[in-house]
């Protein structure tokens, strides 16, 4: 291991790793809220359309939140079918109206009979689990268990199973369990380990690794994100996915 890649990379986090990286991600749409179940509800509304110009993706957000009267686990539990008619018309990319009814009743059904969103992946993992795997695609599988599923949102939530990167839920997944003094990571899931999590990855975050030798498979899949997590915890066991504020500010904001 290169000490000095390493020194720069930790410099990179205490960069991004701050308050004012908030606003302009869309981590600061969970931030708008205190209470655990809002902060899950548009924490994955948020990840799910993170893809795309970030100033519109948290735009859709607001969007979307003002439409559930800004009380997301609210409308959720206690919505009337006439209520829904208010989602209608609702799009970002290929997320459209469809989609969203689904989310909504799904959500509905799981909060139902539970506290938190976590239940939804970790009914799916042991402690004993080196990755998220197990319970990515646990929560595929789950969430689309319920009757007359649209097929076309199929493509919304990702799953190791087809070797997605998952980088969007990988990202949630990060928002909810990572738990430091910064304050931009949430922490409010504790059944998972922060050493448990695999790094997002996409195009951009896949360049800089290819650049410090970090990762080296050519596809950018599920197996490329194992790759670059285990190199991650070479760095750091027990938090390798903090490095993802170095390589995502260093390939989005930076454009190394």
């Amino acid at each position: 291991m290169n000490d000095q890649l390493k020194d720069f990379l930790d410099s990179k986090v205490e960069q991004y790793n701050t308050l004012a990286f908030i606003k302009d991600d869309p981590i600061c749409i969970p931030h708008l809220f205190t209470k655990k179940q809002d902060i899950e509800i548009s924490a994955l509304f948020a990840s799910i359309f993170a893809w795309g110009n970030r100033t519109i993706i948290i735009k859709k957000c607001k969007e979307l939140l003002q439409r559930m009267d800004d009380a997301p686990y609210d409308f959720i539990l206690n919505h009337h079918d006439s209520d829904l008619k208010r989602l209608l018309g609702f799009k970002h990319r290929t997320f459209n109206d469809t989609d969203l009814l689904y989310f909504i009743h799904f959500l509905h059904y799981h909060y139902n009979s539970n506290t938190s969103l976590e239940t939804a992946f970790i009914n799916g993992m042991t402690q004993e689990d080196e990755t998220t795997e197990n319970a990515l695609n646990y929560f595929f599988k789950y969430f689309f268990s319920l009757e007359d599923a649209p097929a076309r949102t199929k493509k919304h939530i990702a799953t190791p199973a087809k070797k997605s990167t998952c980088k969007r839920l990988n990202m949630f997944l990060r928002w909810m369990v990572r738990r430091d003094n910064k304050g931009v990571d949430f922490g409010i899931w504790k059944n998972v380990s922060p050493s448990q999590l695999v790094c997002p990855i996409d195009v951009h975050v896949a360049r800089v690794a290819y650049r410090f030798n970090l990762l080296h498979r050519n596809q950018v899949d599920w197996y490329a994100g194992i790759e670059l997590t285990n190199y991650l915890r070479k760095l750091d066991a027990t938090d390798p996915v903090k490095y993802d504020y170095a390589l995502f500010g260093l390939g989005v904001i930076e454009k190394f």
